[in-house]
């Protein structure tokens, strides 16, 4: 996301939009078993730290975050 003021806001409900903003920032550190091992207080806080992430924390819910692992694992699989 390298011209974040052109970007669309991201909200919780564009799972594969968080996912693809996790990989560009972590990019290869996690790999699919270490993604869904993530502690979900800490996918929360990088969620809540990606650019255009308009959400709250209030907002969040236990389904969205798993929605997010698991998109962010096809993700990671996709450019493997």
């Amino acid at each position: 996301m390298a011209n974040d003021k052109f970007e669309l806001p991201i909200h919780w409900k564009d799972h594969e939009d968080i996912a693809m903003g996790l990989y560009e920032k972590f990019g290869d550190d996690f790999g699919e078993s270490q993604i869904y091992r993530i502690r979900f207080t800490d996918l929360l806080e990088w969620i809540l730290s990606l650019p255009n992430f308009v959400g709250t924390r209030e907002e969040s819910t236990e389904g969205h975050l798993e929605q997010i692992q698991s998109a962010w694992v096809y993700e990671w699989r996709d450019n493997q």
